[in-house]
């Protein structure tokens, strides 16, 4: 009989709903994302002002044309400034897209950046409180809608206002309206679209693709939070997450720029269709044919209010969707951090035989202030060399107390020690150097069979990786695979005895003062399970081996059992002293078969 559950929770009181803090408050949020790059955001706003004075000017500068056509001037001036308002105004929105479309990206990256090394640094309670696919989608969707708002609505609004009150003080000058320039400005949009329109949707293809990447990496991440901190991987599992970030942000990019490339020709066709529409209607203007140039300049001006109208309505969008993304990307970056300890502050000790490696005194924890406790009171030692075990029923506390070792869990009272020194002065990191971890779950780290081996001892050997192997009856298992061990783990069907070894094997590789093992043996055969138990044998013969098991064939042999029930240490001793001295050790036994003779019993077998 295989118990599966666990010790540990997972959920605590559910943090306050993003859309609860005042509205001003969330457009500060926003805002403090944009700040940093402040001064890339004011030269874009100041490119978009140059572009929409230019194209407030050019119907003026039409009307001039006519107008010095009707009276007989010449044409050289006027149409000279019409085209250079035409290139010199292109070339600026050109300018202004690619800046604004770059800048919004490294807005995203900043934000996955925080969040990444965030989730990395915070305490286990504040990662597992909240559903991983949360985080995750806080890390990839939020992000997403967070990149225009941050970046391109703050300055379309400007823009937008600015455009629009221009536009119509302009057409109240001019009191006719012509219309006829749609039809070639349609055809020019639409050819041109058709051939960039695959270049864009290649290059954002692209870009989900690496977002998909980075969000099952994550993912993967935190759920082996434990695996990932007990091996102090965060740094370097941090920066492999991240690389996805990047090239997201790079396909990105890539995109923008194409898309501004093609808006930008598409427009300046429309521009370019008015102008020739303008020549010709000048020409019928010298015929008598056509109306005065009054009436050009209007046309001109109520075709382009339809852009700082649809501006204004596109920025006030985003801005809603950012203002939210904001607010809870914000909600998880306030996540409890563990607090490091100052390089060099911790001095190295000198310390002998007879000092426990690690040592509890009357230590109760829960998970969360209003929460029962889940260990009540426990003490007890852990000697520099042998095994010590914890048994008891589903719930016990067992689980939970590897949590208060690896530091996952801090006590709400009395004191753990390592080297005769409190956890407190230590530090995580220090602290886990010291430790190596197999989880009761064993998940997998994103990455192939080897990543994971040398997950926890990246710099190990070929030799010690295949003695490992060999120690956990693994050696040969992954041979038959198309790239060995190298082969991805995620995508590979890997039993999950194998996976409890893979997870042993990169714990026993680490060479560790203190193996904390949970369940080691809860899904491998018989004959795995002997040279498992050899394998911590030999290791509790030169270091400290802690095991929480639900099979007692695991710690028959164990230098010292410690008996847990309702969060407290009932009963401690060797296998034999603890069938003599306690009826729920007694129950255990008989309930799981093993075969030994129990006082006052027949042999169970």
């Amino acid at each position: 009989m295989t118990a599966t559950t666990t010790d540990t929770p997972t959920e605590t009181d559910p943090a306050p709903a993003a859309d609860q803090a005042p509205r001003g408050e969330k457009l500060r949020i926003l805002i403090g994302f944009a700040r940093p790059h402040r001064r890339t955001l004011l030269l874009g706003l100041g490119l978009s002002l140059v572009a929409t004075a230019m194209g407030l000017a050019t119907p003026m500068v039409t009307k001039w044309v006519l107008d010095s056509l009707s009276e007989g001037l010449s044409l050289a001036a006027p149409i000279a400034l019409l085209l250079g308002l035409l290139v010199v105004g292109s070339a600026v929105g050109l300018a202004q897209w690619i800046l604004m479309g770059t800048v919004a990206e490294r807005i995203v990256l900043d934000a996955r950046e925080s969040l990444v090394r965030k989730f990395l640094r915070a305490t286990v309670p504040a990662v597992t409180r909240r559903p991983v696919g949360e985080l995750v989608t806080r890390t990839t969707s939020d992000t997403l809608l967070l990149r225009e708002a941050a970046s391109s609505s703050l300055v379309s609004l400007v823009n937008g206002v600015v455009a629009l009150v221009g536009t119509l003080i302009l057409m109240a000058v001019l009191d006719l309206v012509l219309l006829g320039t749609t039809i070639a400005a349609i055809i020019v949009v639409s050819v041109l679209m058709a051939l960039l329109l695959p270049g864009i949707a290649k290059a954002q293809e692209a870009a989900q693709e690496s977002v998909g990447r980075l969000g099952g990496t994550l993912e993967g991440t935190l759920r082996a939070v434990r695996t990932v901190k007990s091996s102090r991987a965060e740094e370097r599992q941090g920066e492999r997450i991240l690389a996805d970030a990047r090239d997201a942000k790079d396909h990105s990019v890539r995109a923008v720029r194409t898309t501004a490339v093609a808006w930008t020709i598409s427009w300046g066709g429309i521009q370019l269709a008015i102008v020739v529409i303008l020549g010709l209607g000048a020409w019928r203007v010298s015929q008598d044919l056509l109306a005065v140039s009054s009436l050009v300049a209007f046309l001109l001006y109520a075709f382009n209010i339809v852009g700082p109208i649809t501006e204004l309505t596109q920025a006030f969008t985003q801005l809603q969707s950012g203002i939210a993304a904001a607010a809870r990307i914000r909600e998880v970056t306030e996540m409890d951090s563990e607090q490091p300890v100052a390089s060099g502050s911790v001095p190295d000790v000198v310390v002998d035989d007879s000092t426990p490696v690690v040592e509890l005194r009357n230590v109760t924890a829960a998970y969360g202030p209003d929460a029962e406790p889940a260990v009540r009171d426990i003490s007890f030692v852990v000697p520099r060399r042998g095994h010590t075990a914890l048994v008891g029923p589903s719930g016990a506390g067992k689980t939970t107390v590897f949590s208060l070792l690896l530091r996952f869990l801090e006590p709400q009272s009395g004191q753990l020690l390592l080297d005769g020194r409190p956890f407190s002065e230590i530090g995580h990191d220090r602290l886990r150097e010291r430790f190596a971890y197999v989880e009761q779950e064993t998940p997998i780290v994103p990455g192939s069979i080897r990543d994971n081996l040398l997950f926890s001892a990246p710099d190990a050997t070929d030799e010690e990786l295949d003695r490992v192997l060999t120690a956990v009856r693994l050696d040969g298992a992954f041979d038959a695979l198309p790239e060995g061990l190298d082969t991805s783990l995620t995508s590979t069907s890997v039993s999950g005895g194998q996976r409890q070894r893979i997870a042993l094997a990169r714990a026993i590789l680490k060479a560790p003062e203190v193996l904390l093992l949970d369940e080691a043996t809860a899904q491998v055969d018989g004959l795995t399970e002997s040279a498992i138990h050899d394998c911590i044998r030999d290791l509790a013969a030169r270091g400290a081996v802690v095991t929480v098991a639900h099979r007692l064939s695991t710690v028959l042999d164990a230098d010292t059992i410690l008996v847990m029930e309702d969060g407290r240490v009932r009963a401690r001793g060797t296998h034999e002293e603890l069938l003599g001295s306690d009826a729920l050790y007694r129950d255990l036994v008989e309930a799981l078969r093993i075969g030994v003779e129990l006082p006052g019993r027949v042999a169970v077998s």
